[in-house]
């Protein structure tokens, strides 16, 4: 696939594409996708029948696409240029989707990003979508009982909870990551169902390392 400076991915994004466990009937939409790297691992084995892939930055995009025509996933990924604040949209009906993916910007617009470029910045930062906005989309885009699964940063697991109380996507449950038992988690994936019921259960963190270094099951299963 093609990546840029700007415009990589790493292990969250192939933790989450384990942790959505995507079936083959799902309509699926993948916010702030970036290069693409989710809808594309969901088109290793048996992919679902359709993949909204959605960025605000052209050059994301345009990988993405050149990417697409490479391997023939143009009957499958449709990239989507646009500010997912103006969704659904005449791409993407209202209620429409069964699954939301989104690996968002973890830090606030006011965290300090002067030595990013303006491409890194809007990709790191909440410069042009807050977690409200997303989970707002989200929430418009998904069918009654559709789902979100969402990676995020741990110290913002209150925001993200609120924001998808506020639009009617209730957490069910959260797996927190750890690169060694004992270690501080570094990211959180967190699943959320649209008009469910409260109640959220907190599962068996993932350890991506032994305490010898080297990599569990967890993380190798990663890359099958």
């Amino acid at each position: 696939m093609l990546v840029s400076d700007d415009h990589r991915f790493g292990t969250d994004a192939f933790l989450l594409a384990k942790y959505a466990d995507v079936h083959r009937n799902y309509t699926v939409c993948d916010l702030c996708t970036g290069c693409g790297i989710i809808p594309l691992i969901f088109c290793k084995k048996e992919p679902p029948k359709k993949i909204y892939a959605v960025d605000i930055q052209e050059e994301a995009i345009g990988l993405l696409k050149a990417t697409i025509d490479e391997n023939g996933l143009g009957g499958i990924i449709e990239p989507v240029l646009g500010d997912l604040k103006e969704m659904p949209n005449g791409q993407i009906a209202h209620e429409s989707v069964d699954l939301v993916i989104v690996n968002p910007p973890y830090m606030t617009s006011g965290s300090g990003y002067e030595k990013l470029s303006r491409a890194q910045a809007v990709a790191r930062h909440e410069l042009m979508c807050s977690i409200n906005d997303v989970c707002k989309t989200a929430s418009a885009l998904l069918k009654y009982g559709g789902l979100i699964k969402m990676c995020h940063s741990p110290e913002r697991l209150a925001d993200v909870i609120c924001a998808m109380r506020e639009h009617n996507l209730e957490p069910k449950s959260v797996t927190f990551v750890q690169n060694i038992v004992g270690e501080r988690p570094w990211l959180f994936l967190i699943s959320g169902k649209k008009g469910a019921n409260a109640g959220m259960n907190v599962e068996k963190p993932i350890i991506l390392r032994n305490s010898d270094g080297s990599y569990t099951e967890d993380y190798l299963c990663l890359y099958d």
